[in-house]
């Protein structure tokens, strides 16, 4: 999922718009974080952040629209650095959200929206990326973050 500005996606791509501005788009690819972070690069948006329930709840209408089947997995700029260990108690477990056009993302994020379907691997070695999985109900409920 990319936050995009206002140009016209690629073939095989959904765009959801939320009325506060940001738009969300969602494109089919079998790649890897540092490969999708890349691609919305080039179109000029950054990996999408969720800081709240109107961001998360558009995203299963998006993916119903790109025609994802589900269960369905796709990154989002929810990054922990090699140097910061995994926290169990910390909403995020270490994990940040990267930063937005240059800017910063919302660092923190609504206790309902803490849900990680599988713990993270516990390490201060190496950098994890995470995403999220939407599970088959299609409706949204069954969702985590998953590293």
């Amino acid at each position: 999922a990319c936050a995009l500005s206002r140009t016209p996606p690629p073939p095989r791509a959904a765009v959801r718009c939320l009325s506060a501005g940001a738009c969300f788009s969602a494109h089919l690819a079998n790649v890897s974080y540092a490969e999708a972070r890349g691609a919305c690069d080039q179109r000029r948006g950054s990996l999408a952040w969720v800081s709240g329930e109107p961001e998360l709840l558009l995203l299963p209408e998006l993916l119903a629209e790109a025609a994802v089947p589900t269960p369905a997995f796709f990154w989002v700029g929810l990054k922990r650095s090699a140097s910061t260990c995994t926290r169990n108690e910390q909403p995020l477990r270490g994990f940040s959200w990267e930063g937005v056009g240059g800017g910063t993302a919302p660092q923190e994020v609504p206790k309902e929206l803490d849900r990680w379907l599988q713990e993270p691997l516990r390490s201060c070695l190496t950098a994890r990326c995470a995403g999220l999985q939407l599970g088959s109900t299609g409706n949204g409920s069954a969702w985590g973050w998953k590293d």
